[in-house]
C-alpha cells in the first residue's frame, strides 16, 4: 500500500515542480530586458565576489603554499588554529574587541553627528559635513602619529609636559599599555565617513509630513520623533552603514600597520586581518590563510544577521 502511494505521488511532485519551473521562466522571460541590465553586475559580482569566497572556502580545507598543487588536509588548518598556533587566540581576541568598539561605537557618532548636523541651515550644514569628512579623504595617520609622537615635539606629550601632567615624554605608540586605546581613538574619530554622509542623506530624504501625523499621535519631543518617526525611515540606510561599519570594524589592520608599525610591541594589537596577512603574504601558506579569512568571513556574517534584527525593532 506504501509503495503504491509513493508511486501516486511522485508524478504529482514531478508535475508540481515542472509547473513550477515553467511558471518561473515565463516570469524571466517577461523581465528579460531588467535580467539584462543586471547581467553585466551579476558577472562582475559573480567573478570577483562569489567565487573569490567559494575558492577561499575550499582552500580553506587544503595545504596550499602557492608552488605546489593544493593538498585536502579536511579540518587541520581549523584544529591548528585553536591547538597550535599561539597567536590566533590573541588576533580574534583583539578583532573582536575592536568589533565591539568601533562596530556600534562608529555607528552612533555617526548618526548622533549627522542628526546634529541635520539640524543647521543648508549652508552651515553643507560647511559642516564638509569638515566632518574630508578627514577620510587623506592620509590621517601620519597627523595622528605626530600627535602620539614618543618624543617632546609630539602635540600629546608637549602640551601634557607643559600642563604639568606628566614628567617625561609617554611612548603612546610603542608602549603595550597605550597601543590599543590610541589605535580605538583614531578609528573612532575616522569612522565619520561613508556612515556619516549615509546618515546625513537619509536625513534629508525623511518626508517632513511625517513629524506632522506624529504630533497628533501623541509624539511630544525630538527624541520621541528620532525614534519613531525618523529611524523607522531610515532603514535602508541604517542597514546599510550597519553592513559597512560591521566591515570596518572586522577589518581593522592596515591601521594598526600605519600608526604602531608591524607587528605591534608584544602583538598586542595583532588582528586577525594581520595574521591573514602574516601567513598568506610573509609565510605564503594560503591553505591557513584562507581557512582564517573563511572564519573572519563568518564572524562578519553573524554579526550583520545581529545587526539586521536589532535594526528590525527600531521604532516599535
Amino acid at each position: 500500500m506504501t509503495n503504491e502511494m509513493q508511486a501516486q505521488s511522485a508524478p504529482k511532485q514531478q508535475s508540481f515542480l515542472g509547473h513550477y519551473m515553467k511558471t518561473k521562466l515565463k516570469e524571466a522571460w517577461k523581465n528579460k530586458i531588467l535580467y539584462l541590465f543586471m547581467l553585466p553586475f551579476m558577472l562582475v559580482f559573480i567573478t570577483l565576489t562569489v567565487l573569490p569566497v567559494i575558492t577561499a572556502i575550499y582552500y580553506g580545507f587544503t595545504y596550499f603554499n602557492i608552488l605546489e598543487a593544493p593538498k585536502f588536509i579536511f579540518w587541520d588548518n581549523y584544529t591548528r588554529m585553536f591547538i597550535a598556533d599561539d597567536l590566533f587566540m590573541t588576533a580574534l581576541k583583539n578583532t573582536m574587541l575592536f568589533a565591539v568598539i568601533l562596530g556600534p561605537g562608529g555607528y552612533i557618532l555617526s548618526l548622533f553627528f549627522a542628526w546634529l548636523i541635520n539640524e543647521l541651515s543648508p549652508k552651515v550644514r553643507a560647511l559642516m559635513t564638509l569638515i566632518y569628512y574630508a578627514p577620510t579623504l587623506a592620509n590621517v595617520y601620519v597627523v595622528w602619529k605626530l600627535i602620539f609622537s614618543s618624543d617632546t615635539y609630539g602635540y600629546l606629550n608637549g602640551n601634557l609636559l607643559k600642563l604639568g601632567l606628566i614628567t617625561q615624554n609617554i611612548r603612546w605608540l610603542e608602549d603595550t599599555t597605550y597601543i590599543v586605546p590610541c589605535v580605538i581613538i583614531v578609528m573612532l574619530w575616522s569612522s565619520l565617513g561613508v556612515s556619516f554622509l549615509t546618515f546625513i542623506a537619509g536625513l534629508q530624504n525623511v518626508d517632513k509630513t511625517l513629524y506632522e501625523a506624529a504630533a497628533l499621535d501623541g509624539v511630544k519631543n525630538r527624541w520621541q520623533e528620532l525614534w519613531y518617526v525618523t529611524l523607522p525611515y531610515m532603514r535602508p540606510q541604517m542597514l546599510f552603514s550597519a553592513i559597512m561599519s560591521i566591515t570596518g570594524a572586522f577589518s581593522v589592520g592596515d591601521q594598526i600597520t600605519a600608526l604602531a608599525g608591524y607587528p605591534t610591541q608584544d602583538y598586542v594589537a595583532h588582528t586577525l586581518i594581520l595574521h591573514i596577512q602574516d601567513y598568506g603574504g610573509s609565510r605564503m601558506e594560503m591553505g591557513y590563510a584562507c581557512a582564517l579569512a573563511t572564519l573572519l568571513f563568518f564572524l562578519m556574517i553573524v554579526c550583520n544577521k545581529l545587526a539586521q534584527k536589532i535594526i528590525s525593532k527600531v521604532g516599535d
